[in-house]
């Protein structure tokens, strides 16, 4: 990383769990050295669901690397490669994959909520 930008392929860093689902993430905010928002590589294999949550305070910006589905308010939207999909903090949002394929997804978060180490409380719905 350098002052003024830095580049990290996502392969070389160590992937993790969400601590609410068995879904894949990668946290590239610290190797990216971002400081004004929140950026993960999120893995989602057939048939897994990430907790549908929301963020006090936090927008989203979700883009599909190769095809998804994100379910928006209980509603499952199938998102094209390269799609974009933006969340607002009150909007109860979750990665889903009903599909053979896997799922590739980059999410952005800001303003950042929690630490690099901890991702921050997750507004999760009584269910």
């Amino acid at each position: 990383m350098t002052d003024g930008y830095s580049i990290v392929h996502p392969a070389d860093v160590p992937a993790e769990q969400f601590n609410t689902c068995e879904t894949t993430v990668r946290k590239l905010t610290a190797p990216l050295g971002a400081t004004e928002l929140r950026v993960n590589q999120v893995v989602v294999e057939p048939g897994e669901v990430t907790t549908p949550h929301t963020h006090e305070g936090q927008e989203e910006v979700f883009v599909s690397m190769d095809g998804g589905q994100i379910s928006l308010a209980g509603e499952v939207h199938d998102v094209p490669a390269g799609g974009v999909v933006r969340v607002a903090p009150e909007t109860v949002r979750n990665l889903c994959n009903h599909t053979d394929e896997t799922h590739v997804w980059l999410a952005f978060g800001a303003p950042p909520v929690g630490t690099v180490e901890n991702f921050g409380s997750y507004v999760v719905e009584e269910s």
